[in-house]
C-alpha cells in the first residue's frame, strides 16, 4: 500500500482499513536551516564568525481525555519521562540537533494498551531553551510527521509541514484519536509561541 501524503488538516482512519492492527510507530524529523558563514570583515565587524548553538527539538506525546485534559503527569511522555504510566506509549529518547536523513524521534503506541479513558495522544515539538538561545521555527526545515506499522516497516501516512513557521517556538503538529471505537489520525500543523513544553501542556490543563 502506497503511504499517504496529507495536507494540513486531513484525517485518515488508521485501524478501520488496517484489521489486526495493534502497534503504531511515530516517527518525527526536522532539519536544521544551513546558516550562512559569517565571516570576513563584515562578520568580524558584527562578532560573527562564532558557531551558534544547535537547535534542540523536542517530541513529546500528550495522552488526553474525553474533555481534552491531560489528568496526570505520566501521561505526558518526553524526553524526560520516556513512557507513560501505562505503558502503552514509548519515546525513542532524546535526539540532540535533528542531523541526518530520516526520524529523528520515534513514538511508539501500543493502540491495543492504551487505558479507555485516554481518548486522544497529541504529538508536539518544541525547540529547548529557545528564548536563551533566540530560536524559532524559522530556523528549521524538512519537518514531517509518519505513521508506520512496526512488525513489516511499511508507513501509512506522512506529514510534511510545509509552512513558514517562523517565530513560532512550539508546533502541535499531530493527533490520534478514537472514533467510533477505531483510531485516526490528524494533522494539525498548529504553530505556537509557547517557549517551552511545561508553557504548552498548560493548554491541556
Amino acid at each position: 500500500m502506497a503511504t499517504i501524503n496529507l495536507q494540513k488538516g486531513q484525517k485518515i482512519d488508521l485501524t478501520k482499513g488496517n484489521p489486526g492492527l495493534s502497534k503504531i510507530l511515530v516517527g518525527l524529523g526536522w532539519d536544521e536551516v544551513s546558516k550562512p558563514k559569517a565571516g570576513g570583515l563584515l562578520g568580524g565587524l558584527f562578532g560573527g564568525g562564532g558557531a551558534a548553538a544547535p537547535i534542540d527539538c523536542d517530541a513529546s506525546a500528550i495522552l488526553l481525555d474525553a474533555q481534552d485534559k491531560l489528568t496526570s503527569k505520566d501521561r505526558l511522555v518526553y524526553f524526560g519521562n520516556l513512557q507513560s504510566g501505562d505503558k502503552s506509549v514509548k519515546h525513542s529518547g532524546d535526539n540532540l540537533t535533528g542531523a541526518g536523513d530520516g526520524d529523528d524521534e520515534q513514538i511508539q503506541v501500543d493502540l491495543s494498551s492504551v487505558p479507555s479513558s485516554v481518548q486522544k495522544i497529541v504529538f508536539v515539538v518544541n525547540i529547548y531553551d529557545c528564548v536563551k538561545r533566540k530560536q524559532d521555527f524559522g530556523l528549521i526545515a524538512n519537518a514531517f510527521i509518519r505513521v508506520v506499522n512496526p512488525v513489516n516497516g511499511q508507513e501509512f501516512c506522512r506529514y510534511n509541514l510545509s509552512e513558514n513557521y517562523a517565530g513560532k517556538t512550539s508546533l502541535v503538529v499531530a493527533e490520534v484519536y478514537r472514533y467510533n471505537n477505531e483510531w485516526k489520525f490528524a494533522a494539525l500543523g498548529q504553530g505556537t509561541n509557547d517557549a517551552s513544553l511545561s508553557e504548552l501542556v498548560r493548554r491541556y490543563q
